[in-house]
């Protein structure tokens, strides 16, 4: 098992900066792409921001360029930095984990955290 957990989250003001962090435990050997979704009422979760285990990167089109997801594989936690914040940004961030064992993959979420951005 693994066990994924985030902060960071808050109320900001348009145009503002947050920085979420996500601390993985437990069985985290193997842990290859670790990412960040969020959620908005009423809405799927989409993926915002992933990382692999050797580093690459990719981001949804609308937080390119304003968002930027990073890796402490020492300390198996995983950032996302957030810039120039919109009130469209205004979600739950979930941290998700994925952790490949002979051929499994095996998926971890975190609790969330509530991102509100205001106008």
């Amino acid at each position: 098992q693994v066990q994924l957990v985030e902060s960071g989250g808050g109320l900001v003001q348009a145009g503002g900066s947050l920085r979420l962090s996500c601390a993985a435990s437990g069985s985290i050997f193997s842990i290859n792409t670790m990412g960040w979704y969020r959620q908005a009422p009423g809405k799927q979760r989409d993926m915002v921001a992933r990382i692999t285990s050797g580093g690459t990167t990719n981001y949804t089109d609308s937080v390119k360029g304003r968002f930027t997801i990073s890796r402490d594989n020492a300390k198996n936690t995983v950032y996302l930095q957030m810039n120039s914040l919109k009130p469209e940004d205004t979600a739950v961030y979930y941290c998700k984990a994925e952790r490949l064992v002979q051929r499994v993959t095996y998926v971890y979420w975190g609790q969330g955290t509530q991102v509100t951005v205001s106008s």
